[in-house]
């Protein structure tokens, strides 16, 4: 092999290695285009986490200096705090109730508005409209006069002849009438499961049809486990939304009555903004994100044996 040779291989490498690197000599372009987003998340998320991080490791008050204390509002938090313990318990109690029941409405709904019929793009507007303007203050104030004594409900329930109660300030409904906001709330989960839907072949059903399927057995064994990676998201982003609830709760029963409604961030507000232990309540929101990762990670861990994808083989389950 010659000299020529030599630096005509070199030359070609040093050439495809300059190809490779181009994407990096000259990022400003990228860096300018994606600055919006840097600013975003370094200045309004990063930034105030790590943060919050520090305060929670400390005595902060707003009204005295800051007074580094070590994980002292973390041993508090579970060895001396009965409302913690209050609403971390009713907490879990509304998550295993609306999460299920907000799924399985969205789900029910979105199987009977996959039809090609006259109106059917209102109706699909309709059931979504609420997702808008369920978190909103008046929905709120609207929902509390509804569950009222003298509100719609009873008096629907009074055409019937059954009287009605205070459903809000009845410490075994309260919850109930909160997790009820909820699922009405179901129009976002409802269009991804629309979605999903759609992408579901025909020719599944109609080859089930012909061996003998009827629709509740399609449902279950076509319909089901083809939406599963769907289920799988819908589950964790109800998850992540039920842990962090606060409007309703905070506008509809403050918490009442007898803190049946005492929902964890109810607790962090009141910590942060009524008694102004702003570093006891960054302790709370990190062991609030810790809960919410945890269950999370339990959801992702079991997700194995229940959630199907088109790479899956049959019979086997993925590793």
């Amino acid at each position: 092999m010659n000299n020529s040779t030599i630096v005509a291989a070199n030359g070609a490498e040093v050439k495809k290695k300059r190809k490779f690197f181009s994407r990096w000599d000259a990022p400003l372009a990228g860096y300018l285009f994606i600055a919006p987003w840097l600013i975003g998340f370094f200045g309004l998320t990063a930034y105030p986490m790590f943060l919050s991080l520090y305060y929670s490791l400390t005595d902060y008050t707003l009204l005295e200096p800051i007074k580094w204390i070590g994980l002292r509002n973390y041993t508090r938090i579970f060895t001396d705090d009965p409302r913690f313990t209050q609403s971390v318990k009713v907490t879990f109690q509304y998550v295993l109730a609306s999460v299920p029941l907000k799924l399985i409405a969205a789900l029910l709904v979105a199987t009977l508005l996959n039809k090609a019929m006259k109106g059917i793009s209102f109706y699909r507007t309709a059931v979504y409209f609420p997702s808008l303007i369920g978190g909103s203050i008046a929905v709120s104030i609207l929902w509390r006069n509804i569950f009222g004594v003298d509100g719609i409900f009873n008096e629907i329930l009074s055409i019937f002849g059954i009287v009605g109660k205070g459903w809000i300030t009845n410490p075994g409904s309260a919850l109930w009438t909160l997790i009820l906001l909820t699922v009405w709330q179901f129009g976002s989960a409802m269009v991804i499961f629309l979605a999903g839907l759609k992408q579901i072949p025909n020719d599944l059903y109609e080859a089930s049809s012909v061996d003998g399927a009827n629709k509740v057995l399609q449902f279950f064994k076509i319909t089901l486990p083809m939406l599963s990676p769907i289920i799988y998201f819908n589950l964790i982003m109800g998850v992540i939304n039920s842990f962090q609830m606060f409007t309703s709760a905070f506008v509809i029963t403050n918490g009442g009555p007898m803190n049946s409604t005492y929902v964890y961030a109810l607790y962090l507000y009141e910590r942060a903004f009524s008694r102004y232990e702003l570093g006891y309540a960054s302790a709370l929101a990190w062991i609030m994100l810790v809960m919410i990762v945890i269950v999370a990670a339990i959801i992702a861990g079991t997700s194995k044996y229940w959630v199907f994808y088109e790479t899956d083989t049959g019979g086997k389950k993925r590793k």
